[in-house]
């Protein structure tokens, strides 16, 4: 089962392929999506990473996190669920 990591702190120059080569080392790369500004189109500092399986995703984060990465330390932890849209107004 795909797991997925959110990764901070990353550069504003930073594009997909970066990251995807960075965490191939490690394990299984199944997408990447550095969150870009919809009007600049910069990356914004931070992405997800989706790995083949859990164990990739926890060897990414032990090998990853704090390591310098274009001249910054990555964020790297395990992705929150993310959150619905229900409205709960009555």
């Amino acid at each position: 089962m795909n797991a997925k990591i959110y990764v901070g702190n990353l550069s504003y120059n930073i594009e997909n392929s970066d990251l995807e080569n960075l965490f191939s080392e490690v394990g299984s790369v199944v997408n990447v999506n550095v969150v870009r500004d919809r009007d600049t189109g910069r990356a914004r500092g931070f992405g997800f990473v989706e790995m083949q399986s859990k164990d990739d995703a926890d060897k990414a984060i032990n090998d990853l996190h704090q390591r310098d990465f274009m001249g910054r330390a990555l964020v790297v932890n395990m992705a929150r669920a993310e959150r619905s849209e229900t409205n709960y107004r009555f």
